[in-house]
């Protein structure tokens, strides 16, 4: 079998990542995995395709400078017809809207297209008209949540039958001993300073503006507490405003993009994932693999993740209050929050383990050659 993947891809975030698992994963198995790699050249990811090619992943990198691009179609279509895939299998929008007529118009029967977010743009109603037309020939519609599933088949009307979940997976080896430490002297922490992490893009939906109004009140209770926030996007500059204006000082620090990010939050006495919603949240993952505690936003997908009261504790959106006594929990009772993170390390264990993800995905693949062979 072999399974050409599409995306577009602008840095290693949560598709990237699930990306840089599940291919060397379904390679290793006997699939006959290459990607397509959409990039604009002004903004080059060098570090996604070597970390691809390290897996042992054949990959073409495709410039795409617009979102319209005409060249990148031409290019596109030429790789599809010279790979010659059983299943061309696309993830996020720009590799939909290409790569899936133009599989078929090379005459690749069988296609699969991953939702990883409940984007916003997807409730326009021009979209939502030329995403059904898109849509109507994919053979299987994989969503990473079952808060995906009813927004797939209720904004986006594709019908349910399409559609199969396989939630995200990470390595769930233990991590190594000591991890706390290292991390902590690595952002110059003490010991014994109460620290609430965010590690995330610095977007309208992760919420990092409401984390910081957040602890501005965990300050009036834990003058000794303090912040950093992993992360970078087009808001960085409004949240360092924000921030300033709100706690001068050290009390908030901005670490800007991190390679390896994850590897800061043993750091966290809590890590907060203020989003407003969230396709899936694999942040939240890599925080219960360091049996880290979590604080969420009870959004979309997160509460099937975080187990409140069990793994954490969720919260409504856009609630500092809200947000700000959950945190102020967990930092004044340590035995709880530790109680908390060990919980999500075992579930990470049973439920999100990279082998159940790429298992679920490669029967995925059988099902959707079966349409087409007759094998039902």
């Amino acid at each position: 079998m072999r399974v050409l993947h599409i995306s577009k891809v602008t840095g290693i975030s949560g598709s990237e990542g699930h990306l840089l698992r599940l291919l060397p994963g379904l390679a290793a198995r006997g699939i006959d995995v290459r990607m397509a790699v959409l990039e604009d050249p002004r903004s080059p990811v060098d570090a996604f395709c070597q970390r691809l090619q390290d897996g042992g992943v054949q990959m073409t990198r495709i410039r795409m400078r617009h979102h319209l691009d005409l060249a990148s179609a031409r290019n596109l279509d030429r790789l599809i017809r010279s790979t010659a895939p059983d299943i061309v299998h696309t993830h996020l929008v720009h590799a939909d809207f290409y790569g899936l007529p133009l599989a078929i118009r090379a005459g690749v029967r069988c296609t699969v297209t991953s939702r990883h977010n409940d984007d916003a743009f997807r409730y326009n109603p021009v979209f939502r008209v030329i995403n059904r037309l898109v849509m109507s020939d994919a053979s299987r519609v994989i969503v990473i949540s079952g808060a995906l599933e009813r927004f797939v088949t209720s904004v986006e009307g594709i019908p349910p039958a399409k559609v199969r979940i396989v939630r995200y997976g990470i390595e769930s080896e233990p991590p190594p001993a000591g991890v706390r430490d290292r991390a902590r002297a690595r952002l110059g922490y003490d010991s014994d300073t109460p620290l609430v992490g965010f590690v995330g893009r610095l977007v309208r939906q992760k919420g990092a503006d409401v984390l910081l109004e957040a602890f501005t009140r965990i300050l009036q209770h834990t003058p000794r507490a303090r912040l950093f926030i992993a992360g970078d996007g087009p808001l960085r500059a409004e949240l360092e405003r924000q921030a300033w204006s709100l706690m001068p000082g050290d009390r908030v620090r901005f670490l800007g993009w991190v390679d390896n990010a994850n590897e800061l939050m043993p750091a966290a006495d809590v890590l907060a994932i203020p989003s407003r919603w969230e396709g899936f949240g694999l942040v939240t993952l890599e925080a219960m693999r360091y049996a880290v505690p979590l604080v969420a936003s009870r959004v979309t997908a997160l509460p099937e993740i975080v187990v409140d009261g069990q793994t954490g504790l969720l919260v409504e959106p856009d609630s500092p209050e809200q947000l700000a006594g959950a945190l102020q929990t967990l930092l004044d009772n340590p035995a709880q929050a530790d109680a908390y993170g060990k919980a999500g390390q075992r579930r990470l264990l049973d439920e999100f383990s990279v082998d159940k993800m790429i298992a679920a995905t490669a029967a995925v693949y059988e099902e959707a050659l079966s349409i087409h062979t007759g094998d039902t």
